[in-house]
C-alpha cells in the first residue's frame, strides 16, 4: 500500500529542508513517499521559545496543506517539536516531532542517553521536553556545540566537527549507551557517528518517520477523542483565517 508521509521542516531554510527530506527518504520504506516541506513565512533559524512559536503557526500551516495532499502521517522536524499538540488537533493521522522520536527510540536501545545540540540555549528547551516526556531519568547529560542552527548549513564543516567532537565527549563522558542529536539538520550525521563510536546514535527525522509508518500501518491515527480533538469551529481574523 502507497503512503505518503509529510516531513515538516518548521523554520525557512530551503537547505535544511533539503537536508531533512533527504535523510527521510534514506529509511522509507517501500512504498512510502515523503513530501518535505516548509512554511513560506517565519523565521530562518528555530533557536529560542520567541521562534518556536512564530514557527508553530508555520506547522499548523503546512498540516492543513499536507492534509489537503492526502498525507498519511506528518513529521514536525524541528528538536524543539514546536507546535506538537496543535498539529494533533488539526490532523487525522499520527503527528510525531523528531525529539520525542529520538527520545523513544534511545530508551529502546539503551538504559541511559545523551543529547548534543546546537546551542546553550536550546539545552534548557531540551531538558524541559525530556521533563515532559517523562525521559528526564533517562538522560544522563546534555551537551552544546555552541554554534547556531545554520551553522550546520553554511559548507565549512565545523559545525558537523563539533558535533562530532562532543558525540565522542558524551561517550567518554557520560556513559550512555546512546546518543540524541538535537537538531533536524544534523539529521545526514547519524549514521555515520553511529560506526565511528560504536553505539547508537539517533536522528530524530528518521526515526520520527519510521515511528509515522509504523503507527500509519496499523491503522492509528491521532485520537479525536478528548483533548486532541479537531479545533471547536470559530471565526479567525487576519492572517490565521488562512487556517480556518
Amino acid at each position: 500500500m502507497q503512503h505518503l508521509i509529510q516531513v515538516i521542516n518548521p523554520n525557512t531554510s530551503a537547505a535544511m529542508t533539503h537536508t531533512i527530506g533527504d535523510a527521510a527518504r534514506s529509511v522509507a520504506a517501500p512504498g512510502t513517499t515523503i513530501l518535505a516541506t516548509c512554511p513560506t513565512q517565519g523565521v530562518e533559524s528555530i533557536e529560542g521559545h520567541f521562534d518556536e512559536a512564530i514557527a508553530a503557526i508555520g506547522v499548523l500551516e503546512q498540516i492543513k496543506h499536507g492534509k489537503a495532499q492526502g498525507a498519511h502521517g506528518h513529521v514536525i522536524a524541528c528538536f524543539g517539536d514546536p507546535g506538537l499538540l496543535a498539529a494533533r488537533e488539526l490532523a487525522s493521522g499520527p503527528v510525531v516531532g523528531i525529539a520525542e522520536a529520538a527520545m523513544h527510540m534511545a530508551t529502546l536501545v539503551a538504559t541511559r542517553f545523551s543529547i548534543v545540540t546546537t546551542l546553550p540555549r536550546t539545552v534548557i528547551i531540551a531538558r524541559h521536553l525530556l521533563q515532559q516526556y517523562g525521559f528526564e531519568h533517562h538522560c544522563a547529560a546534555l551537551h552544546a556545540i555552541d554554534l547556531p542552527v545554520l551553522a550546520l548549513e553554511d559548507g565549512t564543516g565545523l559545525a558537523q566537527m563539533k558535533v562530532r567532537e562532543r558525540c565522542i565527549q558524551a561517550k567518554r563522558e557520560d556513559g550512555s549507551g546512546a546518543i540524541v542529536l538535537g537538531c533536524g539538520g544534523m539529521a545526514n550525521l547519524a549514521r555515520e557517528l553511529t560506526q565511528e563510536l560504536g553505539i547508537p546514535v539517533i536522528d530524530g527525522v528518521t526515526a520520527a518517520v519510521k515511528m509515522v509508518e509504523s503507527l500509519v500501518a496499523l491503522g492509528l491515527g491521532t485520537s479525536k477523542y478528548g483533548d486532541l480533538a479537531y479545533p471547536n469551529k470559530k471565526p479567525l481574523s487576519g492572517g490565521f483565517d488562512m487556517l480556518s
